[in-house]
């Protein structure tokens, strides 16, 4: 989130090149991947089934809380 920041202030002082795209790119990719393994973690929490492709798959039991469940 504060790398978007910094990269929102910074937008205004420079011209908009193939680095600053990069530099968009990578930081839409970290936060679309910090939502997916929030929402992961949230699914793991209830007792969900976890994507095949997910990083905590196989350690769901880590993640659950029976009161989180209802």
């Amino acid at each position: 989130m504060l790398s978007g920041i910094s990269l929102l202030r910074g937008a205004g002082e420079q011209p908009f090149t193939w680095r600053v795209a990069l530099q968009w790119l990578s930081w839409a990719i970290t936060f679309a991947l910090a939502i997916g393994m929030v929402r992961d973690i949230r699914r793991a929490s209830r007792g969900q089934m976890v994507p095949d492709d997910s990083p905590i798959r196989g350690k769901e039991s880590r993640y659950y809380h029976p009161r989180a469940a209802k």
